[in-house]
């Protein structure tokens, strides 16, 4: 009965549905004995949004630290590639680069890397999954997963203010509901007295 009363006419391009607004409660509750059910639909869609956008602020706040992640690493690939063509071009002795590496917010460290492996780069993918790419696939990759990211962070981030915008439509009609019904039986109480 609550996909009925809450039949949405609109939704946004992800499919969320538009929260109604409620002008006149006598179009939503047709009699007093129907309030319950009603009241408590507009409920269980005002508490679908507010998960729905604290799923949505996860996927901002997770997007937001991976963007700069990626940021990162794909400076160190450029920056590989770089001396790597540097390198071909000079005919110096030296077998080794040294680097300096970010073990956490706080702790960098330095790296010894073999010229003649900084050919390849190994990217973590998540899931406690490695692969090794060629620097030139690393880096089309790290464009790629940047491009997605952002994209996939301002979809985000339009969906909330959508979700936010319904749960004050929502609140709003719960109020409406709520005081309605008090009228109502304050109305009652004194013709009956």
């Amino acid at each position: 009965m609550s996909n009925l009363i809450l039949k949405p006419t609109k939704h946004n391009p992800r499919g969320i549905p538009e929260a109604p607004f409620i002008e006149k409660v006598e179009d939503y509750v047709k009699s007093p004995q129907e309030f319950d059910q009603v009241f408590q639909a507009f409920q269980e869609r005002l508490q679908q949004y507010k998960f729905m956008m604290e799923s949505k602020e996860n996927t901002v706040k997770d997007l937001k630290r991976r963007v700069p992640g990626l940021k990162d690493n794909l400076k160190i690939c450029q920056m590989l590639k770089s001396k790597n063509q540097n390198d071909d071009d000079d005919d110096d002795d030296e077998d080794f680069i040294e680097v300096n590496y970010k073990l956490n917010e706080t702790l960098y460290t330095k790296a010894v890397i073999k010229k003649e492996n900084m050919d390849k780069v190994a990217l973590f993918l998540g899931a406690d999954i490695m692969m090794e790419y060629s620097i030139d696939e690393a880096i089309e990759l790290l464009k790629e997963k940047i491009k997605d990211s952002k994209k996939n962070l301002e979809i985000a981030q339009e969906d909330c203010e959508f979700l936010r915008e319904n749960i004050t439509t929502m609140e709003v009609n719960t109020a409406r509901l709520y005081n309605w019904d008090v009228e109502r039986r304050q109305k009652e109480r004194k013709e009956s007295d």
